[in-house]
């Protein structure tokens, strides 16, 4: 926890978006991470993203578990909700808050220790799940709190900073994500903020479950000449398969992009994902093509960004429990205590 508050006074001449906000007032505390973390650059492209999409902080609730990725949402939104969880559990309490108030904008940050390790079992429930939610694991690919151990994304044969290689076989949380439903898949670079933002403000425009799988190497622990998650490896390694923008409906957008084939993608909220295509054959809502995508640049020595899969006609879980519209939160004892004679017919309806 950060006890650094930021100063409150704003230049007079800062620009301000629709809702009157200035990028400042997206912020929270001063990072106490290293000097040059990637998960910084994560918490800067989260506040540009929720700054430009014109989100009141107060209506967006920020979940994390424990590592220094879970430190994070210190850093971004002071003004909204938060709730730092036990190790691993996050996805639980993120599904508890949005089946109590689905009007939040529903952030889970958490490392590659929190989701790949203890945290497993629950990352794959929420994704089935289908809870609608931004989840980011920002994946450095070490414990960076307890000194730099392997964790289970590091890629077998990356070399430890001390020296030791890693012979285990790495769990690659995109390719899981594709398998367990979600409908919003991407992979990002903390180093590439061109294209990290819009996949941030598509994966909250996304009335679903959004994933995004961030690089995000360790300067202290996993930065040298061997490991497969330092900033010169992905920069180095980095296939792009897309690059993203997305335009709101409700005013227009104009933006000055190459030449190339460009692919718009309706989503269910009356957004688009407007997609350019950086390579021929690969299909963004097809979720086999992804997944063998994936697997061909693996082999190739290959770290795939940018957006994955995305599914147009995406459902969450309110659709498949058949929730009402109103916040569960916010319903009267009437309508949460129906009475005997509906408790009777639910029952009859089990026998």
């Amino acid at each position: 926890m950060s006890f650094l508050p930021k100063p409150k006074l704003h230049h007079p001449g800062l620009p301000r978006n629709a809702l009157g906000f200035t990028r400042r007032d997206y912020e929270g505390a001063v990072s106490t991470l290293c000097a040059g973390c990637g998960h910084d650059s994560i918490s800067a492209a989260i506040v540009q993203a929720c700054f430009e999409l014109e989100i009141a902080p107060h209506r967006v609730a920020k979940m994390s578990g424990i590592g220094c990725s879970s430190k994070t949402p210190d850093y971004f939104l002071g003004a909204g909700h938060g709730f730092n969880s036990v190790h691993g559990r996050m996805p639980s309490v993120l599904t508890g808050a949005n089946l109590a108030n689905r009007d939040l904008v529903y952030l889970g940050v958490s490392g590659d220790g929190d989701s790949a390790s203890i945290g497993f079992g629950q990352f794959a429930h929420i994704m089935r799940r289908g809870v609608d939610m931004t989840y980011i694991v920002e994946n450095n690919g070490v414990y960076g709190l307890t000194k730099g151990q392997f964790s289970a994304t590091s890629d077998k044969g990356s070399k430890a900073k001390k020296g030791a290689v890693n012979a285990d076989e790495p769990i690659d949380l995109v390719a899981m994500a594709l398998q367990l439903g979600a409908t919003y898949v991407a992979r990002g670079f903390s180093g590439d903020k061109d294209q990290l933002v819009p996949l941030i403000k598509g994966a909250i425009r996304h009335p679903g479950a959004a994933f995004i799988d961030c690089l995000s190497p360790c300067v202290a622990f996993n930065n040298h000449e061997g490991s497969t998650k330092s900033y010169d490896f992905v920069r180095e390694h980095n296939e792009a398969v897309n690059r993203l923008d997305v335009i709101l409906g409700r005013r227009p957008v104009t933006a000055d992009y190459d030449a190339g084939e460009v692919r718009d993608v309706a989503q269910h909220d009356g957004s688009v994902l407007r997609l350019r295509k950086l390579h021929d054959g690969h299909d963004p809502t097809d979720r086999l093509s992804a997944m063998a995508y994936l697997q061909q640049r693996k082999a190739e020595g290959e770290i795939v960004t940018g957006l994955l899969y995305v599914d147009p006609e995406p459902s969450d879980i309110h659709a498949g429990l058949r929730t009402v519209r109103a916040p569960l939160n916010r319903l009267d004892d009437a309508a949460l205590c129906p009475g005997a004679a509906a408790l009777a017919a639910v029952n009859a309806g089990l026998r």
